[in-house]
């Protein structure tokens, strides 16, 4: 098995220990501007998907600074992760590796969702719930985004 081609996998688990809707929300806005993963990712070909994960990435954005907001690691917060990085990281594995990417994606963002708990943690105690946030949803988003953009291509390119 060629770990290399299961980087980008990796790299979205990596992104969904942060911010478990993300994932899903970048490979939804990708297909909103026509590009196409090498795996499978028939759920966001469904408009109701599409919008959905959009919409659910948003919501988490904003859901993260409200004081209730619950740790990443809580069950239900876990088993967030392991979906959307498991759909995810099936998507930008190779066609005929979408389980291994599966695997790869949930591998990196449930050990993950720990640490980047503990530098959230951090840097709350230092510059507050709400501007910690604001951050890391800025690097989150931006990585997502710039996995994404770089695993997909073009509908019209011939992926490999």
């Amino acid at each position: 098995m060629n770990l290399r081609s299961l980087l980008s996998s990796a790299l979205i688990g990596a992104v969904a220990s942060a911010r478990s809707m993300t994932p899903m929300a970048t490979l939804a806005a990708a297909r909103l501007a026509d590009r196409h993963t090498t795996g499978e990712l028939v759920l966001l070909d469904r408009p109701l998907f599409k919008y959905g994960a959009l919409a659910m990435g948003v919501g988490e954005l904003f859901g993260d600074k409200m004081q209730t907001a619950p740790d990443r690691t809580v069950f239900l917060g876990l088993l967030a992760r392991v979906m959307s990085a498991g759909i995810a990281g099936a998507a930008l594995a190779p066609r005929g590796r979408e389980h291994a990417g599966a695997a790869v994606a949930v591998a990196t963002a449930v050990p993950l969702a720990y640490l980047t708990l503990a530098g959230r943690k951090q840097a709350m105690a230092r510059i507050g719930q709400t501007r910690s946030g604001l951050i890391e949803d800025a690097l989150i988003v931006a990585a997502g985004t710039a996995i994404v953009a770089w695993a997909t291509r073009p509908k019209y390119e011939q992926l490999e």
